[in-house]
């Protein structure tokens, strides 16, 4: 999903100049912002913006050119590089979450009102006809094309790729000779070195407050890092009420309806941003306690979950996590 709750950063600027300075390259991407700052000897916007588009070419479901898009108006079967990375990311994340995360999830998440076509009049009838064509093992790689058991299967990649792109993003500034880089897209954020003081990046934890316009930034936590790959998701910031009822963004493919229970938002720290991202997307549909399990059992990989506890908010999170945050 191409919604995810904030990250930030913080910086200082340097009162001389040198050979090689901080450069901070902002603007819009995937229907959300990016802010990249990094250690070169010159700006390396043009190649960052590149880059950006070969990624959008791959996955966007709103670049009805793009790799995926083709993929789900079955025009193609062929792949590219970026979406083989992310088929077999969520493959694996699909086997360690027993099914909450799913790429293939997308006609669910149409039908609610948060995908890539028009919301419809759901029914407990309509829910049962889209989840036959819901399931990664309906999907499969033969080579380099991607096979579908019946053409009605549609994917969105929105709930992985945003963590990808910080990682593409990331590599080329890497392979640029950049040693000092904070990648910022839409809250996903991959970092590495350290800013302009010579301090590790700060990042920080947004606290969930229910906000549909993405200007409240209450910090919950911040983190400081010389290396990290982080991704939240949260139901905070995109949802809606249905005679009453809230609907949240976060579709379990599993049922067919929007998760309803007290985890308001999940932070992962992992590998890398793409394994974060989907990681933290499957947090919110499994639940706290679910999470922190699924989690706990994996090497490298800490989270931080926020949920509701009566009128007030309460934390859970890995050994690894609360030695990062001093807790």
């Amino acid at each position: 999903m191409f919604a995810a709750v904030a990250a930030f950063f913080l910086w200082a600027y340097p009162d001389h100049e040198q050979e090689d300075r901080y450069y901070s390259n902002q603007g819009h991407i995937f229907g959300t912002y990016y802010n990249i700052r990094y250690c070169a000897g010159k700006d390396l916007e043009k190649g960052i913006l590149k880059t950006l588009k070969e990624f959008d070419n791959s996955l966007s479901t709103f670049n009805q050119k793009s790799t995926l898009s083709l993929i789900n108006q079955n025009k193609s079967e062929s792949t590219d590089k970026y979406f083989r990375q992310m088929y077999s990311k969520a493959q694996q994340v699909w086997q360690l979450s027993d099914g909450a995360f799913d790429i293939t999830v997308a006609p669910l998440v149409n039908a609610w009102g948060f995908g890539f076509k028009n919301k419809e009049e759901v029914t407990a009838g309509l829910i049962d006809s889209l989840l036959q064509y819901v399931g990664m093992p309906k999907t499969s790689m033969e080579g380099e094309l991607l096979k579908k058991t019946d053409p009605r299967i549609m994917l969105d990649a929105s709930a992985i790729a945003k963590g990808q792109a910080c990682d593409v993003v990331a590599e080329y500034l890497r392979k640029q000779g950049c040693k000092n880089l904070l990648v910022d897209i839409g809250g996903e954020v991959v970092l590495q070195g350290v800013n302009e003081k010579g301090e590790p990046w700060r990042v920080g934890i947004t606290k969930p407050q229910d906000d549909l316009t993405g200007t409240h930034n209450e910090i919950q936590e911040i983190i400081s890092s010389t290396s990290l790959s982080m991704a939240t998701s949260g139901n905070y910031r995109q949802f809606y009420f249905d005679n009453g009822v809230r609907r949240s963004h976060t579709i379990d493919p599993r049922t067919g309806y929007p998760v309803n229970h007290s985890l308001l938002s999940a932070t992962v720290i992992a590998e890398n941003c793409m394994t974060a991202d989907a990681l933290a997307t499957a947090c919110m549909v499994l639940g706290k306690d679910s999470a922190l399990s699924m989690i706990s059992a994996l090497p490298g990989t800490d989270c931080y979950l926020i949920y509701s506890s009566g009128d007030s908010i309460a934390i859970l999170m890995t050994e690894g996590m609360k030695a990062l945050t001093g807790k």
